[in-house]
């Protein structure tokens, strides 16, 4: 019988406290928002991994940095109401982000993305509307419809294994191509067409 790997001391106990910081800086970060009054949505992998829940919580998968979407508009409440809840504010190649207290790091940190603005001036759509968002049971967040389009959009490795994700727990399934326009319908159905890469 082959022997099992072992876990290096203390690697268990840093891989939970790691998980643990990433939802504790989430609810931090939603809850200054909120109690500033400033409209938001969670996106990216949080987003996905609150969708997958909704099916199969064994099927999420974790992710190290948070991203939310405002309003250009409330840009600066929402830095105000960040700051005040110890966030740290950084841009850099016209990403804004807060990290964790001037220690934090980026990678880590909570990235604002703008609502009804493209991500990159080459993207097909913008970033989802204000509207395109649900309240879920700890925070606002985007709707499927409009998550999957962004993963669509951005199209990385990371993207496409969360568009798999989605669709082995059958949040997607054949007839959703038809909800997007080229390239986006394109991209899905390459997914579909190949659902564990």
């Amino acid at each position: 019988m082959p022997e099992a790997e072992s876990i290096p001391p203390g690697g268990l106990d840093r891989m939970v406290r790691a998980v643990a910081r990433v939802k504790q800086r989430l609810v931090r970060a939603v809850r200054a928002l909120e109690g500033a009054g400033v409209p938001y949505a969670v996106v990216g992998g949080h987003a996905v991994a609150y969708w997958v829940a909704t099916v199969d919580k064994g099927a999420v998968r974790n992710t190290p940095d948070v991203n939310i979407l405002v309003r250009r508009a409330d840009s600066a409440a929402a830095r105000a109401a960040m700051e005040a809840a110890g966030f740290v504010f950084g841009s850099t190649f016209g990403v804004d982000f807060f990290i964790d207290g001037p220690t934090g790091k980026p990678s880590e940190g909570v990235h604002l993305l703008y609502s009804g603005e493209p991500v990159k001036e080459t993207d097909p759509v913008p970033t989802p509307d204000m509207s395109e968002t649900t309240r879920g049971r700890e925070f606002q967040v985007v709707t499927l419809e409009a998550l999957v389009r962004m993963k669509l959009v951005s199209y990385r490795l990371k993207d496409q294994v969360h568009l798999q994700d989605m669709l082995r727990v059958g949040l997607i399934y054949a007839g959703w191509p038809a909800k997007y326009p080229q390239p986006l319908d394109e991209r899905l159905r390459a997914i579909l067409a190949n659902p564990d890469g």
